[in-house]
């Protein structure tokens, strides 16, 4: 398939370079476009006060690149209106540096918004994110986003499971339009995870910004959140927790539905 590949984290986040090499590795025909610089919790945001920019670069992955001084969600409409030669069969986003699952995070990240991006133009569109332990995902930061040897084993094994699922979710005849797939792997993840079909949990995220400094300014205080969901059905962060991979189906056409 011809595949539109970008993420929230940047271009040169390794987990977005993984992701590329497997689906390489599967066949795929790919084009990239993705945010010159991290563009985390920004949801489906676009630039819409400002002029973006794009350029096209060689970073060595053997296909059409373009870095973009914006959002996920401008990459993804930039490229299709004007960078792509021809459309795409679907677009991927991530695999992002840490989770994307439950209501508190689902509709603020950047990796699923740039698959949004996606579905809106009615392509089939999936997202996909790495769960990280606190300790794991400072190691990464600490060390300028190269993971140590063990976390890029998860890394591959889950980028190896993306593009087997890629294949199957966007191929001819499936979803497409206003439905995004929202793919979490756990952490650790090997080749014999098993996927699960989930819904995303309840959960609340209060108090995501510190109490005001001397100079009047807050700062972003990373947190998980209050899980409120029920036993049944099964969470995305359920999933997660015993070890499954996560697939949650958001199809946005059911907002507003009459219950």
């Amino acid at each position: 398939m011809r595949i539109l590949v970008t993420n929230d984290d940047g271009i040169d986040s390794v987990f977005l370079h993984e992701l590329i090499r497997a689906l390489n590795a599967a066949g795929h025909s790919l084009s990239i476009a993705a945010p010159l610089r991290e563009q985390s919790w920004i949801g489906a945001a676009k630039s819409r006060t400002r002029p973006v920019s794009s350029c096209a670069v060689d970073h060595g992955f053997g296909c059409e690149t373009w870095v973009i001084d914006g959002t996920p969600s401008d990459c993804v409409n930039i490229a299709l209106a004007h960078l792509l030669p021809e459309r795409p069969d679907a677009v991927v986003s991530g695999i992002n540096v840490g989770l994307n699952a439950s209501l508190g995070f689902i509709l603020a990240s950047g990796t699923i918004g740039g698959a949004w991006e996606g579905a809106l133009h009615g392509l089939p569109a999936i997202a996909f994110s790495q769960d990280l332990t606190f300790a794991a995902y400072d190691a990464i930061k600490k060390s300028g986003g190269v993971p140590d040897e063990s976390m890029h084993r998860t890394l591959r094994a889950s980028a190896a499971h993306a593009a087997l699922l890629t294949g199957e979710l966007a191929a001819p005849g499936g979803s497409a339009g206003f439905v995004v797939h929202n793919i979490n792997f756990p952490l650790p993840c090997t080749e014999s995870c098993t996927m699960a079909r989930t819904v995303p949990a309840l959960v609340k995220v209060p108090g995501l910004f510190s109490p005001a400094a001397d100079d009047g300014t807050h700062r972003f205080v990373f947190k998980l959140g209050v899980d409120v969901s029920p036993a049944e059905p099964l969470t995305d962060r359920a999933a997660l927790a015993s070890g499954r991979i996560s697939h949650t189906v958001l199809d946005y056409r059911a907002l507003g539905a009459i219950l």
